[in-house]
């Protein structure tokens, strides 16, 4: 009796023993299966779609130019013989930039004023020929066809006088244009010429003036950005848009004036199929220069409950637009979008997200459709700029 109830016993602690050993098998299978899962998984850094009422403004990459970019060019030829700026120099209207050597100009004037006392002289002789002839004349001492040579010779001389007097006048002036001046306020640019640099009249660039204040900036919109802006203003640009532009320069940092519209392009380009503008900005303390790029901002309207996502959020594909939506069970979806404007380094969402869905912002470009992820949730604001990547 008492060995049948050992066996038994044993039978039973042998079971217990097995089963014990199979829920330890499984559980250390499950928890296996689960962290493969989880080393499967991608990591990615996601945002919440941010739904707020939003100032749609419109920016464009502009380039400032200076309105009056003149060419200094010689009206005289010679060498350089003064030079009285550097290149890089703030000059103003009127300022002497260079000296060609006058001598030979000089000598022109002289040789000119020669000429036209010789040919006073002669015409001073003339006259009096003629009133001595037109009183031999009226006493029918002389024929009257001699007279008229004779007047007519005082005429010709007159004549030679008026030449003698251009010519001069112009030897004056072109001595005077040995001296060159700048036409406009403005910066001389650094590649000008130096003192013994030959230049020939009409052909050789001695340098180059931009005036600085105001300058342009040239930038340019989309077809359909210019018929938004115009159906605001009932077909044309409002006052409220052409004279209110700001400008966001490369540093980040907003210039403090206003510009206005000035220009705008007589259509469409048929290459980039874009319309170019041009807005005046004053400059008064010089710090925009010709070459620069700066965002030209124009003010657009209030939109009531935009939803806003981190333009880095945002894929291109044969210009679709994509992104990659966290489900609720963390899987990847890719939805395509519609996008409209931009708000700094966000962009408006016109179609295809809801305020309350969550995309990838940070490796995208590791995830595929349907892949799970291991999700960690960021801030729109704590994202770094590409620039600082």
């Amino acid at each position: 009796m008492k060995i049948e109830r050992s066996r038994i016993l044993y039978f039973g602690l042998a079971i217990l023993v097995i089963v014990i050993g199979v829920v330890a098998v499984r559980s250390w299978l499950l928890a296996k299966n689960q962290a493969t899962r989880m080393s499967q998984a991608v990591a990615v850094k996601a945002v919440q779609v941010v739904n707020r009422d939003t100032a749609i403004n419109y920016e464009f990459v502009g380039k400032v130019q200076s309105k009056n970019e003149v060419k200094i060019m010689s009206k005289v030829a010679g060498s350089i013989v003064e030079k009285m700026v550097k290149g890089g120099d703030i000059v103003h209207k009127g300022q002497p930039l260079f000296r060609i050597d006058n001598k030979q100009y000089q000598s022109a004037i002289r040789s000119a004023q020669a000429t036209l006392a010789k040919s006073q002289a002669t015409l001073n002789n003339s006259q009096k020929d003629v009133a001595r002839y037109q009183m031999l004349a009226s006493q029918d001492a002389i024929s009257r066809q001699t007279f008229d040579t004779q007047v007519a010779a005082a005429q010709e001389n007159s004549a030679t006088v008026d030449v003698s007097r251009a010519a001069l006048q112009q030897a004056v002036e072109d001595e005077q244009d040995t001296l060159i001046v700048s036409p406009v306020d403005g910066r001389i640019d650094v590649n000008d010429l130096s003192v013994g640099d030959f230049v020939a009249a009409g052909s050789t660039t001695l340098a180059s003036v931009s005036s600085t204040d105001p300058v342009w900036v040239q930038f340019s919109m989309s077809e359909n950005e210019y018929l938004q802006l115009v159906q605001l203003g009932n077909g044309t640009l409002p006052s409220s848009i052409k004279d209110n532009l700001k400008l966001t320069l490369s540093n980040g940092s907003e210039y403090p004036l206003l510009g206005h519209i000035e220009q705008i392009d007589k259509g469409i380009s048929d290459t980039t199929g874009t319309i170019t503008m041009k807005a005046t900005f004053s400059n008064p303390q010089k710090l925009l220069l010709p070459g620069m790029f700066a965002r030209v901002v124009i003010p657009g309207q209030v939109r009531q409950g935009a939803i806003l996502i981190p333009a880095r959020a945002v894929k291109e594909l044969l210009d679709n637009k994509f992104v990659i939506v966290v489900t609720d069970d963390n899987k990847a979806e890719q939805r395509a979008v519609k996008l409209g404007s931009k708000v700094g380094n966000m962009v408006v969402v016109e179609d295809g997200l809801t305020a309350n869905e969550r995309i990838v912002v940070e490796g995208i470009d590791k995830v595929k459709s349907g892949a799970a992820l291991n999700v960690t949730m960021v801030e729109p604001d704590a994202l770094e700029t590409p620039a600082q990547q």
